[in-house]
Parts: C-alpha cells; sequence; structure tokens
C-alpha cells in the first residue's frame, strides 16, 4: 500500500462504537472519519458475522465536511456529527483545516 501511510490502528477498531455499529449493519452508515488509518481499500472487516469490504480511503479537511457526509457517517446533520465529535473529544477543536481520512466501505455481496 504504498500510496498509503502505515495503518495507525487495527480495521477491527475501525467501527467499534454499538450506535454506530448498527448503523452500519442497518445500511445507514457507509464511512469513517479518522485521524489515522485504520483500513485500506479491498480490505474486509466484519461486524455481528456480517461482511464489510473497504472501497475507498481518501483525504479530507474537517471544513469540507458536507451534511451528506454526515449522513454517511449515520447522523442526520453535520451540526449534530460535529457535536458529537467534540463531546467525544474533550478539548479538541473543530479546525477547518485538519485533515481526517475518510474510510468508505460496503456490504459484502
Amino acid at each position: 500500500m504504498s500510496q498509503y501511510p502505515e495503518k495507525t490502528c487495527s480495521i477491527e477498531r475501525l467501527v467499534s462504537h454499538p450506535k454506530l455499529v448498527e448503523a452500519t449493519l442497518a445500511g445507514r452508515k457507509t464511512e469513517q472519519r479518522r485521524d489515522g488509518v485504520y483500513a485500506y481499500p479491498n480490505e474486509e472487516f466484519e461486524l455481528d458475522g456480517v461482511s464489510f469490504i473497504v472501497t475507498d480511503l481518501k483525504r479530507q479537511k474537517l471544513g469540507e465536511i458536507t451534511d451528506a457526509d454526515a449522513q454517511a457517517e449515520g447522523y442526520p446533520s453535520l451540526e449534530m456529527y460535529k457535536g458529537l465529535i467534540l463531546k467525544m473529544h474533550k478539548g479538541m477543536t473543530w479546525d477547518e483545516e485538519s485533515l481526517v481520512w475518510v474510510h468508505c466501505f460496503k456490504r459484502k455481496a
């Protein structure tokens, strides 16, 4: 995977919060933003016996995240997504220029 940096965490931790696992299994969550790389394209992971495959890995500035992106994360709006992220990560500020890794995935056929 020379075009990507080394992983900073294992794929098993990509989607781990119970509510996000539920949203993924229901098809409401198809993306996960992280500050590091957890998986590469074509890698597979499993949630409650259901297989998923990573379809894309790309960089995005926090300031470029849209409502549609927040919905792909399993949240109804960018405002709610941003609020929960800031609540989960005490002391974090929402720097519009900060880059995150976007892991895109789908249920494996």
